[in-house]
Order: structure tokens, then sequence, then C-alpha cells
């Protein structure tokens, strides 16, 4: 049985620096597409940041054509303000993909960091080496665009997970 391809893009929320990355999956076989991530201009206001953030991922994914996307749930043990900023930025992060018409699905970072790593409390230079094993062909210079790629990878690998469970309670019937 040929199965199709889909197209992931996995989104590393923040609102400096928008990590990116998309994979196609294959069945149970990953690869690497693109990575990077989007910036915005600390000199602007806060409404002209989140403005740079939505047109370059919306940019990504015109470019790019995922058919699904995942975004990490942040997690902030900060001042307010930075968390309500960030916030703010996550919202950019879910919401352009859902404009675009793709389902957006959202993933705890110990989750991702257990589905990649297989240790829910992995350091990022973990995540980094674990994605690079899993995709080679991976070219991801920032910590964001790494973080990014195993959203999507977590996010491949529980959609996997979901299809077959949903198949085997299928046939059980």
């Amino acid at each position: 049985m040929n199965v199709a391809a889909i197209r992931i893009i996995g989104i590393d929320p923040g609102l400096r620096n928008m990590g990116w990355g998309v994979i196609e999956v294959s069945g149970s076989r990953l690869a690497f597409v693109a990575c990077g991530s989007v910036h915005s201009s600390a000199r602007e206001s806060l409404a002209a940041r989140l403005c740079e953030l939505h047109e370059g991922l919306l940019r990504v994914i015109c470019d790019l054509s995922p058919s699904e996307a995942a975004v990490e749930e942040t997690f902030v043990n900060c001042d307010p303000q930075s968390a309500l900023k960030l916030g703010q930025a996550r919202g950019v992060a879910l919401v352009t993909p859902a404009l675009a018409g793709l389902p957006v699905s959202e993933y705890a970072a110990n989750l991702i960091k257990k589905t990649v790593v297989g240790n829910g409390h992995a350091e990022k230079a973990q995540v980094a080496l674990m994605v690079k094993f899993l995709l080679p062909k991976s070219e991801a210079k920032s910590p964001d665009a790494a973080d990014a790629l195993a959203v999507a990878i977590t996010h491949a690998q529980l959609r996997i997970s979901r299809s077959l469970a949903k198949s085997l309670g299928s046939s059980a019937r």
C-alpha cells in the first residue's frame, strides 16, 4: 500500500524569533523539507512586530504548502510582561496557519522532548542532536528552527499513533 505524503509545519513561537520547520511524512518515514526563523525587530511597536511575524510565517506557508500545522505550547517562568508578549506571539503562531486553512495541533514542551529524545526534561542540545539524527538532511541553524522541527516530528509521530489506533479500533468491530 502506497501512503500519500503529508507535509507538516512545526512552529516554535517567539516574539523575537519564531522558529519553523517543515517535514514530509509518508507512512513512518520522515523527510526534511526546510526550516528557519521569522524575525521581528525590537525597535518596532508590538503590533508591528506581530505583523512581521504573521507576514513572515504566512510567506513560509504559501511557499512550502504544508497541509497540517503543529505549535509548541509555551511554558514561561518569567515576568508577566514577557509572558504576555510571548502569548501574543503564540497567538500569531496559532492563527496564521488556521487562517491559511490548516488544521492546527498543539503540544506541550515536555511531550515534544519525550517524543523526540525519550526524556521529557531533555536539554535543547539533546533535542537538536536527535532532530539531526532523525532528519539527517536537516540544516537547522538556530535553536528555534531545531525546536520547530521537533514539534513537526512530534506531530508526525503522534498522528501515526492515532491513525494506527483508529484502524485497529475499526478492524476490531
